[in-house]
C-alpha cells in the first residue's frame, strides 16, 4: 500500500512540475505538440530514473569517504553522462524525435527536474507518505513516479496548446501569455488531487 501511495503522491499530489515548479523550461519549450512532448517525457523518464540509482549510490560513497560536498559536481557529471548516451542512442534509432527534441535534449543535462530529484533521493527529503523508509526501491519508485507526472503534464499541456492553436486567441495573449495562464490553470487542476495522499 505504501508503494501505491508514494505513486501517487508523486503523479498528483506532488507533481515536480506544477506544484514543486521544477522542470518548467522543457515544459514550456516542447510542449506545443504531443509528439515531442511524449518523446520528451520517456526521455526524462529514462534519464530520470537511471540518474537517481546511481546518484543515491555515488552518494553513498561519498558519505563513507566523507566528500559529500561533491555531490553537486558528480550528480551534474552523472546526468551529463547519460543524457549524452540517450542522445546517441535516439540519433539512431528515431532521428524524427531527435530532430523535433532539437536543443531540449542536451538541456535535460541542466533540467533543474532531474537533479533536484536526484539530490532529495540521495538526502533523503523527498516527500514520501508517512511511514515510507528512504531507501533505494523507494528512491526508484519515487523517481519513476515523478518522472511519469511530468511526462503527464507534458502531455496534457502539449494538448492544450495544440486545441489553443486552433482557437481565436486575441493578439495579446498569443504565445507565451495563454502558454503561462494555460500552465496556471493546469497547476490549479493539479492542486484538486492535495487531499488525496
Amino acid at each position: 500500500m505504501i508503494y501505491f501511495l508514494i505513486f501517487i503522491s508523486a503523479i498528483f499530489v506532488n507533481n515536480i512540475v506544477l506544484s514543486q515548479f521544477l522542470g518548467i523550461c522543457p515544459f514550456l519549450g516542447v510542449s506545443k505538440k504531443i509528439d515531442t512532448a511524449l518523446g520528451m517525457g520517456a526521455a526524462v523518464t529514462f534519464v530520470l530514473v537511471l540518474a537517481t540509482v546511481v546518484t543515491y549510490l555515488l552518494q553513498k560513497l561519498l558519505i563513507l569517504w566523507h566528500v559529500e560536498f561533491l555531490q553537486t559536481i558528480l550528480f551534474i557529471l552523472v546526468i551529463a553522462a547519460l543524457v549524452q548516451m540517450i542522445e546517441i542512442i535516439l540519433k539512431k534509432i528515431s532521428p524524427s524525435l531527435y530532430e523535433a527534441l532539437g536543443v531540449f535534449l542536451p538541456l535535460i543535462t541542466t533540467n533543474c527536474c532531474i537533479l533536484g530529484v536526484a539530490i532529495l533521493v540521495a538526502n533523503g527529503t523527498n516527500k514520501l507518505p508517512v511511514g515510507a523508509d528512504h531507501n533505494l526501491l523507494t528512491g526508484t519508485l519515487f523517481a519513476l513516479a515523478t518522472a511519469i507526472g511530468f511526462a503527464l503534464a507534458l502531455v496534457i499541456f502539449a494538448g492544450l496548446r495544440e486545441q489553443l492553436s486552433m482557437n481565436k486567441v486575441p493578439k495579446a495573449m498569443q504565445g507565451t501569455p495563454i502558454a503561462l495562464l494555460t500552465a496556471g490553470l493546469l497547476a490549479m487542476a493539479f492542486m484538486g488531487f492535495s487531499g488525496v495522499v
